[in-house]
């Protein structure tokens, strides 16, 4: 097991910390703010690219897990208290290109990413989850999107992964409202994947990414390749890369140990490759 921690040294101070287990395969991504709910600030979000990169070019991963430290929340948002100096004149162009960076580095992560969100999701921190592939929730969770209260704009950049989870009058009620949901009507509107007893978030988490670490990393990669350049609006698929994929999963050895596994009625043990 290894851990990515820029602030051993300062256990308390907001940041963004990552520990890889080699054995499960899992990499997790904590979001480490808990004194103000997992608010995310400024460094928090420049360092979140650097810790999804990681996990990428680590061979061990097959699955990244991304979640908020403490009790009471994934995370709350942006930090606010940053708001006055960040996020105000000619500043909030480059607090805006850090959430960007951010959002898009989950969001065009190849390896499958997994939300386990407990407590309070809103704002960026919302944003991050609607990045992942699948979202876990417990039944204390929480959702808004409260930009509306605070008279921001909010990026359209984001909003396509808002429309890819739910329908563009949820997305408006969202918005528009600022309303906190509950994890009931998020799985309703399809906000997340799953809600779980809080007791249970940890366990049903671990199964799922049990499970997909499990099967052949090319034919997630070009599962999830494919259906996030299929459901992108307005966007022609590359279908020549798509196929590329596809090809390289015939091409793989993982495909000669399915078969044999099959054959020989075993669980297969795929390498990637």
């Amino acid at each position: 097991m290894t851990t990515t921690d820029p602030a051993d040294d300062e256990p308390n101070a907001p940041r963004v910390a990552m520990v890889c287990d080699t054995f499960t395969g899992v990499a997790t991504i904590t979001l480490h703010n808990p004194a103000r709910m997992n608010a995310l600030t400024a460094a928090m979000w420049a360092t979140l690219p650097e810790h999804v990169a990681k996990a990428v070019t680590d061979p061990s991963v097959r699955v990244i897990v991304f979640r908020g430290a403490g009790e009471r929340a994934f995370s709350a948002g942006a930090d606010i208290s940053e708001f006055e100096t960040a996020r105000a004149g000619t500043a909030a162009d480059a607090y805006d290109a850090l959430n960007h960076a951010a959002f898009e580095a989950v969001a065009n992560c190849p390896k499958p990413t997994i939300a386990m969100i407990h407590g309070f999701c809103m704002g960026g921190g919302l944003g991050i989850a609607l990045a992942c592939d699948l979202r876990i929730a417990d039944t204390a969770a929480q959702f808004a999107l409260p930009p509306a209260k605070l008279g921001l704009g909010y990026n359209a950049r984001w909003i396509t992964p808002i429309l890819r989870a739910i329908s563009p009058a949820d997305a408006k009620l969202l918005l528009f409202s600022a309303r906190r949901i509950q994890a009931s009507r998020a799985l309703a509107m399809g906000l997340v994947t799953d809600v779980v007893p809080t007791d249970d978030l940890e366990t049903a988490t671990a199964a799922l990414t049990t499970e997909i670490a499990a099967n052949a990393p090319l034919t997630i990669r070009a599962a999830k390749a494919a259906v996030d350049a299929l459901s992108a609006p307005g966007v022609a698929p590359d279908m020549v890369a798509l196929d590329r994929h596809v090809a390289d999963c015939f091409d793989s050895a993982d495909y000669a140990e399915g078969r044999r596994a099959f054959l020989e009625k075993r669980k297969p043990l795929f390498t990637g490759r």
